[in-house]
């Protein structure tokens, strides 16, 4: 075991990855003025992720092997607790990172004595076609501090404001450790929330840099992007367990409740619906009359394809949906020179 320290460790979650795997790597190798190691966490994948990564001929590629296949958030253990770097990242095996991404954002973070940075994403679908800036840069450029109120207020499901959750933090290790922090493996969704609003809560500074610098690629289908009840429900167990830990100011504790109310309408929203499907028109009256707050939702589908719609016909891609109805900025098209970093279909994120 090498003493050497390197300026960052990227942590990739993956589960039969083998598109979109070497992109991920190569994003990760290709940063400048940084050194770093790479650690995948194979999943117990059934392709070529495990031979990709375990035969990589890059000696600051890692693989490590999950006994069992545990999800995003104990793969995601895995690869911290097998970190060595100052700085930590996590990439997801099916993403990219722009060359330049890591400096500028550590650079950013140790000027703010920060021990947690964020920034900007470009959102990329299908073969890498552009659709724009997930964040308008001047709102991020107002917001030199992500505070835990702020986080918590971005994050409510079916809201039309951007959702800071898709951000991809990056964190001193040492804070991390400090705090014995590690992601909830009870959850398939939301992980990553409770994980940097944890991180919040512990009193980590956490500084926000405008531009882009992590590629955000969307297919139909990924996991990022389906809600069931069952991740609701989960969702609502990890925020009772998040409230009773950590200490909250008044600012946090009145997001806080207002994402508990918003947790509560989603999963009768979504319960509404499942009684609907099944033609039982008693338990989705009765579920109505009990919340009438998730009937209100029943109209967000049209609303969103509307939102479409209208920016299909200004010519401009202005609007893109995403979960829970929030969109993509475009005021800044993305430049159309993407760094070369391969190509290949979207897979399962973690």
């Amino acid at each position: 075991m090498t003493d050497f320290i390197p300026d960052v460790s990227f942590v990739v979650a993956a589960y039969n990855a083998e598109d979109t795997l070497e992109r991920a790597i190569d994003s990760a190798l290709a940063q400048g003025a940084v050194s770093m190691e790479v650690i995948v966490v194979d999943d117990c994948s059934s392709d070529n992720t495990p031979t990709i990564a375990g035969n990589h001929p890059d000696p600051r590629v890692r693989l490590v092997a999950m006994p069992r296949n545990g999800g995003p958030a104990a793969a995601r253990n895995a690869g911290l607790d097998a970190a060595r770097g100052r700085w930590v990242a996590v990439l997801d095996s099916d993403d990219a990172l722009r060359p330049d991404r890591m400096a500028r954002l550590i650079a950013r973070a140790e000027k703010a004595e920060a021990q947690i940075v964020v920034d900007n994403l470009d959102v990329i679908r299908g073969a890498d076609e552009a659709a724009g800036t997930m964040f308008p840069e001047a709102v991020l450029a107002r917001l030199p501090v992500l505070t835990l109120q702020k986080f918590i207020m971005s994050n409510m499901i079916f809201r039309s404001e951007h959702n800071f959750g898709y951000m991809k933090p990056v964190f001193e290790r040492a804070f991390l450790e400090k705090h014995h922090l590690r992601f909830d493996e009870a959850l398939r969704i939301g992980e990553d929330y409770i994980f940097l609003a944890s991180a919040l809560a512990k009193g980590g500074v956490c500084a926000v840099e405008p531009t882009a610098g992590y590629l955000y690629y969307i297919r139909e289908g990924s996991i990022s992007r389906v809600l069931k009840r069952q991740d609701v429900e989960a969702m609502i167990a990890a925020d009772q367990k998040f409230f009773s830990t950590h200490p909250f100011g008044a600012a946090a504790l009145a997001a806080q409740r207002r994402r508990t109310r918003n947790l509560k309408e989603t999963l009768s929203f979504l319960m509404l619906v499942d009684s609907i499907k099944d033609g039982s028109l008693p338990n989705a009256l009765k579920i109505a009359c009990c919340n009438p707050g998730a009937v209100r939702h029943l109209r967000m589908p049209i609303a969103a394809r509307l939102r479409r719609l209208a920016a299909l016909l200004r010519g401009n891609g202005e609007t893109t949906v995403l979960q829970g109805g929030g969109e993509v900025a475009s005021a800044s098209p993305i430049s159309p020179s993407l760094p070369s970093l391969g190509a290949g279909p979207h897979s399962n994120k973690g």
